[in-house]
């Protein structure tokens, strides 16, 4: 696409019609994405664009403005334009090497939470953690909770460990590895494991969104069928959990008869997936016996 050019914007409501205009039919918040992009290229929140309608942009903002617009409207998401995304009620910092926290992944949260005692020390692992999302919101629900997170990537893990320094320090321990590889041999079980693993199948036709060409393919992408990750965390998750405890997997909304068959298979039971707010199966779980 041809990049996004703009001489001097007459003033912030000219600039927030015209970057409205330019992802409109690309975007399904184009305004609120044309808000934010314009809030960051002025250094103002979006409160002051409204309360500021006539100001005018420099020239160097008007061009921060219409870069910002170009990589937008090739389907970079936001919160790697902006650098953020709020979660859980959290400000989290994402980059372009964290899988963007998606508002069905706050599922796997609430359903965590039912199973996580909120005055009892419990040990929880987070496989996969990404930019901590999720880790970090339990940590902040339950104080009591000591928590590993664990990821393949150091870049992921070096946001994930910013985060937990603004929201919970000292409250997780951040190890480097592939899933239950990057435990030290010997360690303490767990009451609970959580993960978001990857789980779209490689090459998927459905697949229309543009932003998942500007996200991390090794969070996204799990084999033929999407379930490889998925296969790996059931298959070793009886040797880190404690008797009882829980495994709770997000997962596509087409998966969750075979994640129940994967969690039954391995002995899990006590089994239930849960649908998110849009009415989709995301979160399986089960308890070991």
């Amino acid at each position: 696409m041809q990049p996004v050019t703009f001489k001097q914007f007459n003033s912030v409501t000219d600039a927030m019609a015209a970057g409205y205009s330019t992802l409109d039919g690309g975007s399904t918040s184009a305004r609120l994405d044309a808000e934010l992009l314009l809030a960051i290229a002025l250094g103002q929140s979006r409160a002051w664009l409204y309360a500021n309608p006539d100001a005018a942009l420099t020239e160097k903002q008007a061009q921060v403005f219409a870069a910002l617009l170009t990589q937008r409207a090739a389907g970079r998401p936001v919160a790697q334009l902006t650098g953020k995304r709020e979660f859980w009620s959290l400000d989290l910092a994402v980059t372009e090497f964290t899988l963007v926290p998606r508002p069905e992944t706050e599922t796997l949260v609430e359903q965590a939470l039912q199973y996580i005692p909120a005055n009892k020390p419990q040990r929880i692992l987070d496989l996969g953690t990404g930019s901590g999302a999720i880790a970090i919101a339990l940590a902040c629900e339950r104080p009591a909770a000591r928590l590993v997170a664990t990821d393949i990537s150091s870049e992921a893990l070096a946001t994930a460990q910013d985060n937990a320094t603004r929201h919970c320090p000292g409250r997780i321990d951040f190890l480097r590895g592939d899933w239950y590889l990057a435990l030290p041999e010997g360690i303490e079980r767990f009451d609970v494991i959580v993960a978001n693993p990857p789980y779209v199948a490689e090459n998927d036709a459905g697949l229309t969104d543009p932003e998942l060409a500007f996200e991390p393919a090794d969070a996204l992408y799990s084999g033929k069928d999407g379930l490889t990750a998925i296969r790996a965390i059931v298959a070793g998750a009886a040797s880190y959990l404690r008797p009882g405890g829980r495994l709770l997997l997000e997962h596509g909304f087409a998966q969750a008869q075979p994640v129940q068959h994967l969690l039954r298979a391995a002995g899990f039971a006590a089994l239930e997936t849960v649908a998110d707010l849009a009415g989709q199966p995301r979160v399986s779980h089960g308890q070991r016996p």
